[in-house]
This record gives C-alpha cells, sequence and structure tokens, in this order.
C-alpha cells in the first residue's frame, strides 16, 4: 500500500462558518437573542458552537463571526431543519424582529479540514 498525504478520510467533521452584519443599532438585540434563545436551542438541535467573535483590529465593526461543527453535511442539515421549525425559535425570531431585521446579510461557508489541519 502506497502512503497518499492528501487521502481524504471519510469520516470527518466539518465546520460551519457564518458572518452576519448586523444592521445598523441592532447590535444589542443580536447579541441579546443568541444569549437568551439560540445558543440553547442549537443545543437542543445537536448544533454545536465552536465560538464567536466579534473584530477587534481590522474587519467591519458591525459583524458577528461565529463557528458551529457538525458530523456531517445529512446531520447539519437536520439540525437546521429542526432548529428552523421549532416554535421557540419562531417565536423568539418573530418577537426579536418586531421592529426590524437584526441583520442586513447573513453569509456561511461549509468547510472541512484538511488532512493536516489540528482541528478534525
Amino acid at each position: 500500500m502506497v502512503f497518499n498525504p492528501f487521502h481524504q478520510p471519510t469520516l470527518r467533521m466539518i465546520y460551519e462558518w457564518r458572518v452576519y452584519e448586523i444592521t445598523p443599532g441592532k447590535r444589542t438585540e443580536l447579541h441579546e437573542r443568541f444569549a437568551t434563545h439560540t445558543v440553547s436551542l442549537f443545543a437542543k438541535h445537536g448544533i454545536r458552537v465552536v465560538g464567536f467573535w466579534e473584530s477587534v483590529v481590522g474587519g467591519a465593526s458591525n459583524t458577528l463571526y461565529y463557528m458551529l461543527v457538525f458530523d456531517s453535511l445529512a446531520q447539519r442539515e437536520k439540525a437546521w431543519a429542526d432548529f428552523q421549525n421549532d416554535p421557540e425559535w419562531k417565536t423568539a425570531l418573530a418577537n426579536s424582529e418586531r421592529n426590524g431585521p437584526l441583520t442586513v446579510r447573513i453569509t456561511n461557508m461549509i468547510l472541512q479540514p484538511t488532512t493536516y489541519s489540528p482541528m478534525k
């Protein structure tokens, strides 16, 4: 058998990088929704949070960055569908956005670690 350093193992985690451009004046409300509702609902539906970040130097000051981890694309699809259909999430979303949306734009990327990445 020949060693192939570029061999992609079939069982690796996938990561989702999400970028939220915050509506001017809505930063506090967005953070409150994550802290009060979203994070616990993520856990309920198997959406595991790696972390949340804001830019200190460089980047946009009106942006929230966060990363999630999933066992597979299939697990991600099911977890997001369950989360989005959760009545508690629908209520939290509607209540938090009754004076307008908290984000201008949401961007996400699905990432898979390289074979040499310390994060698998």
